[in-house]
């Protein structure tokens, strides 16, 4: 028999279907033809038109087009794949968290990067400096629609200095940031960074280790946001309006750290239990195994014990070469992981209560961790 040729149909109902898509726009960005679509209301999820085959098929996926699930970062063995992809080998169970080169805390010593940006501002200086640097062309990032105000947060480009601090800081509630993808190759972007959570973070080396052509080639950084979860939009009206009087356009700055921490335009500060939150959660969050960004060149996250600190994770050899560069010409301050030890054991005990999420009917991953076994 001739090999299989997983296309759309296979995709549906393995991944969109079934609590596995997570909604991180993949496969509409790869797909050639555009036959897929994306619902950024309350689904996240992709869909086809019904015109080339109906919801559940696709007449280009007939004839052999298999770039939706090559980009699929959750379809079928896509961690064994990305593993081998990146690192040459797949993790040991101790590895609960990814593989890894080095683990630091760092923050920018720009001032306007610092205090513009979340934690410490690391993300946003990699990115300046990878576009000063000749290092890339575009990020595709999360910004928010209009003037900020409403608080919605929509896929971005951005291409200089003033586009990152514009865009800088932390949303909670979903962008399915690779969709900017198209504005920024119409932009004439040949050499891409991608800034996301866990699920968009292994988009781009699950192309490459599948070859899904072009696309894959453009993404040439990858920046992870740990994240144990986002938000559906209607949090802002339904729960901080309607529960506490918080309206989405008065809205200065939100973190969270253990609670919902926000910040207001007139200065209040506001803390929100996180478990009133829960009812909010993004169903594609529901399933996802993967809380310290675990594919991407360089995994951030905002935990531990200091607020202008972030706790960084170099994953790629691409990602070292990048953030010693850095170090080096003076944009980042360092210090050694160990000087937070609770972030780092945070850090793995939410990484592994994230592995517990995967259902056992999906496809195998390495170290999955029994259902019965504590955090």
């Amino acid at each position: 028999m001739p090999p299989e040729k997983p296309h759309w149909a296979h995709l549906f109902g393995e991944v969109v279907t079934t609590g596995l898509c997570t909604g991180c726009s993949a496969c509409v960005v790869a797909c050639p033809y555009d036959v897929l679509g994306y619902d950024a209301g309350a689904a996240y999820k992709p869909f086809h038109v019904e015109a080339t085959g109906g919801i559940d098929g696709c007449t280009h996926g007939e004839k052999g087009c298999t770039l939706c699930t090559r980009a699929c970062p959750r379809f079928r063995n896509w961690e064994t794949e990305i593993d081998q992809h990146l690192f040459g080998r797949t993790r040991t169970d101790d590895e609960v968290g990814g593989i890894s080169c080095d683990t630091v805390l760092a923050r920018a010593t720009d001032p306007e990067l610092h205090e513009a940006g979340q934690d410490g501002g690391l993300v946003s200086a990699i990115l300046v400096w990878a576009l000063e640097h000749d290092v890339i062309d575009a990020a595709l990032v999360s910004g928010l629609e209009g003037d900020g105000s409403g608080w919605k947060a929509v896929p971005t480009v951005v291409r200089d200095r003033s586009g990152v601090l514009r865009t800088a800081g932390s949303r909670y509630t979903y962008s399915a940031n690779p969709l900017a993808y198209a504005e920024a190759i119409e932009g004439g972007a040949e050499r891409i960074a991608l800034v996301g959570m866990g699920c968009q973070a292994s988009a781009p080396p699950v192309m490459a280790a599948r070859r899904a052509g072009k696309v894959a080639r453009r993404f040439v950084l990858s920046v992870g946001l740990m994240c144990s979860k986002t938000f559906d939009d209607s949090i802002f009206d339904e729960l901080f309006d309607a529960r506490y009087g918080l309206h989405r356009q008065d809205i200065e700055k939100m973190n969270i750290k253990g609670v919902f921490q926000i910040w207001m335009r007139n200065g209040d500060y506001h803390e929100i239990p996180l478990k009133e939150a829960h009812g909010w959660t993004r169903e594609g969050c529901m399933a996802c195994p993967d809380f310290s960004a675990e594919h991407a060149d360089i995994s951030t996250g905002g935990i531990g014990a200091f607020n202008d600190w972030t706790l960084t994770v170099l994953r790629t050899e691409r990602g070292r070469e990048l953030f010693a560069a850095m170090v080096d010409g003076g944009a980042l301050e360092t210090r050694p992981g160990d000087d937070d030890p609770g972030a780092i054991a945070l850090m793995r005990r939410l990484s592994r209560v994230s592995r517990k999420r995967w259902p056992a009917t999906a496809v195998p991953m390495p170290g999955r961790l029994p259902a019965a076994q504590p955090a």
